[in-house]
């Protein structure tokens, strides 16, 4: 009898795990299939302010033009060499790579077209990179990066693109925004945690484990939207999440001996 309730316990627990990230996965299909996410956001195609007229434009990594791959990285040597050191020269690879997957989204930023004397060539002056995917089973927009040419910092287009960020995040129901910053970035640190109020994620490397984390040179940041979300990427311990992956485990451990 205690078998039986035990399996029929099991059974559920299994039939809740399934369903749950058949859910996580169909979240992350319908906002990966939407062709440009600043539609929602008409508000947000452009910025005015602070002596800048910008356009803002969406795109894909498996779409990208040649010379707009050469743009992206011009940005990301100009503004992650310095923080990188020694380790850009492999981690330029890792970005290259990264920068042309197909799951890549992206939103750029260019001079509006209306205010140039010559429109044959548009330099790009900043964009986001992200992408939909899970993080400890939860549907997250994750933050590759966020790069700015030196001519439009320090006038609010950064902060501007991160609350278009968080509004795409949470029309398509992710549970959080996730980045990655590097500790050496001490105004990239100071901007996320003091300005947006991001907070260093359970899922750090500092927070998982402090005697591995003083040895990584980077920290994992989150914004959460839900409950969910704040327990499992802000609160919990590498504990709980531990037993979190034990409970799944033990939940299908007996799938073999099952019709």
């Amino acid at each position: 009898m205690e078998s039986s309730r035990a399996s029929e316990k099991k059974k559920l627990k299994r039939k809740e795990i399934l369903e749950k990230k058949k859910a996580a996965d169909q979240l992350l299909k319908v906002a990966s299939a939407q062709i440009d996410h600043l539609t929602s956001f008409p508000s947000f195609c452009y910025f005015n302010k602070n002596g800048l007229c910008l356009r803002l434009e969406s795109g894909r990594g498996d779409k990208l033009s040649n010379c707009t791959k050469q743009q992206i990285q011009k940005l990301l040597k100009a503004n992650m060499m310095g923080p990188y050191g020694s380790e850009w020269a492999v981690e330029e690879k890792v970005k290259r790579r990264e920068m042309v997957a197909p799951e890549a989204r992206y939103i750029f930023v260019y001079w509006n077209a209306n205010e140039m004397m010559d429109n044959a060539f548009t330099p790009l002056l900043g964009f986001l990179h992200f992408r939909f995917t899970l993080e400890e089973e939860i549907p997250v927009l994750y933050l590759y990066e966020l790069q700015l040419d030196s001519s439009v910092q320090g006038k609010g287009l950064g902060k501007f693109l991160m609350q278009l960020v968080e509004l795409i995040a949470q029309e398509n129901r992710m549970g959080a925004v996730v980045l990655t910053v590097q500790k050496s970035n001490s105004l990239a640190m100071k901007f996320y945690i003091s300005k947006l109020r991001y907070v260093v994620s359970s899922i750090s490397p500092s927070r998982v484990d402090p005697l591995v984390g003083v040895e990584k040179n980077y920290e994992i940041l989150c914004k959460t939207f839900d409950h969910e979300a704040k327990a499992i990427l802000e609160v919990y311990s590498v504990q709980y999440r531990t037993a979190r992956r034990v409970g799944f485990m033990a939940a299908f451990s007996d799938l073999k001996f099952e019709d």
